[in-house]
């Protein structure tokens, strides 16, 4: 897959949230409603589970064209054939990615401040993801939400795709595309959804009733 993407709807994973159900049955279900982007996160699993687990969701994405993101673990990534990475302010420098990697692979990059996607600027990450727009109890380990306005500012001075993720919904989706944003990642809203693939739909509507 060459670096260009469709960032419009991405999916987050948390298997806390899945209610015992098969990861890959969700993310199938997920891409088939028209999530364009999956990102798989693991804080706690050892490498050779979660590489497991990448590769079980690469075969069922491959075929539907949209791309795997591993989070923080280039060496998951790398190890699974995914198409991507998404790295903290904490993780590997995005140079030191490219270096290891290769210019190929799809590299995101967590901004949670003004001054963080300014540096960001000099970067040559494929999207910003811009957390929290809103505050969200399935991460809680982040600095205070940028909001509609904060987005908006950011959005007037960035020349970087914007994804926006923390508290997102259906029904504040368009809002958040409204301000700037390029694509809204989501966790619990299809994660936690009795039927991930509606659930999906349902969001990918909701952005295409930005205007």
């Amino acid at each position: 897959m060459s670096r260009a993407a469709d960032w419009s709807l991405y999916l987050v994973t948390d298997r806390r949230l899945t209610g015992g159900r098969p990861l890959e049955e969700i993310v199938l279900a997920a891409a088939r409603g028209g999530v364009t982007a999956v990102q798989l996160r693991e804080k706690d699993a050892p490498a050779r589970q979660f590489v497991e687990l990448a590769r079980r969701l690469k075969a069922v994405l491959t075929p539907l064209d949209v791309p795997l993101i591993i989070n923080d673990r280039l060496d998951v990534a790398l190890a699974a054939g995914a198409d991507g990475v998404h790295i903290g302010q904490s993780d590997l420098a995005i140079a030191d990615v490219r270096r290891i990697a290769g210019p190929d692979l799809l590299v995101g990059l967590t901004v949670e401040s003004m001054d963080q996607a300014m540096e960001a600027e000099d970067l040559d990450p494929d999207y910003l993801g811009v957390s929290p727009i809103f505050a969200t109890p399935t991460k809680t380990d982040t600095g205070a939400p940028w909001g509609i306005q904060g987005l908006a500012a950011l959005r007037a001075r960035s020349r970087h795709v914007l994804v926006a993720i923390g508290g997102l919904s259906h029904s504040n989706a368009g809002q958040v595309m409204r301000a700037g944003a390029d694509g809204i990642a989501v966790v619990s809203a299809i994660c936690s959804a009795p039927d991930p693939e509606a659930a999906a739909r349902e969001l990918k509507r909701s952005l295409s009733r930005k205007g």
